[in-house]
């Protein structure tokens, strides 16, 4: 079984993904991946079980690994590929649109980008009150959405002035972001978390 994912409500995909392949899964990155790896990846046994459970974040973007996935799709293992951006337009997808299983996790478009940035700089001089302003709107913003802009404003920072406080946000935020992939804690107490290091 092959199954593509795809979207920016990685929260809703992650749970698709463990009720797809439970809570047991190897994860690899698609850039990483080489041609010669896909018999490995897709036909290989492993020592403990015959099927294995494996999940792909970004295979699509690797154009010469992904127009090969045709040859694979008899794979006795259970496999998702996750991308964060699928082109439609390409001539895999639409040789594969048929054949296998696409679905698209989108998020709403309602996110008023000002108050996350307001959040942000706020969050630099007084963590205790980014969290009370974070309150006030986390029932109606995604915790994943709302880490990828706190991203997207780090970047600009340090854009403008690579300084070690720049770094250290960047890495902070990395560190967030690579908790809420890898473990069970509610994503929210994580950005909550942040915040209050950011000062």
């Amino acid at each position: 079984m092959i199954k593509i994912f795809y979207g920016d409500d990685r929260v809703r995909a992650k749970q698709e993904i463990i009720k797809n392949l439970g809570n047991d899964y190897e994860v690899l990155d698609g850039n990483d991946i080489e041609k010669n790896n896909l018999p490995t990846i897709f036909l290989g046994a492993s020592l403990f079980v015959d099927k294995r459970k494996i999940l792909i974040h970004d295979f699509t973007a690797n154009k010469q690994i992904f127009s090969e996935l045709e040859k694979y799709l008899d794979t006795p293992h259970d496999i998702i590929l996750f991308e964060t951006k699928l082109d439609k337009r390409s001539t895999t997808y639409k040789a594969l649109k048929d054949k296998l299983e696409f679905r698209e996790f989108k998020l709403p478009e309602n996110t008023d980008f000002r108050i996350v940035f307001d959040i942000y700089r706020t969050a630099k001089k007084d963590g205790k009150k980014a969290i009370k302003m974070l309150e006030k709107i986390k029932l109606n913003e995604d915790p994943i959405q709302f880490t990828g802009l706190l991203v997207s404003q780090a970047i600009k920072d340090y854009a403008a002035h690579q300084g070690i406080t720049e770094k250290r946000i960047l890495r902070e935020l990395a560190r967030t972001d690579l908790q809420m992939k890898t473990t069970k804690v509610e994503p929210w107490l994580l950005v909550e978390s942040f915040l209050l290091r950011l000062a």
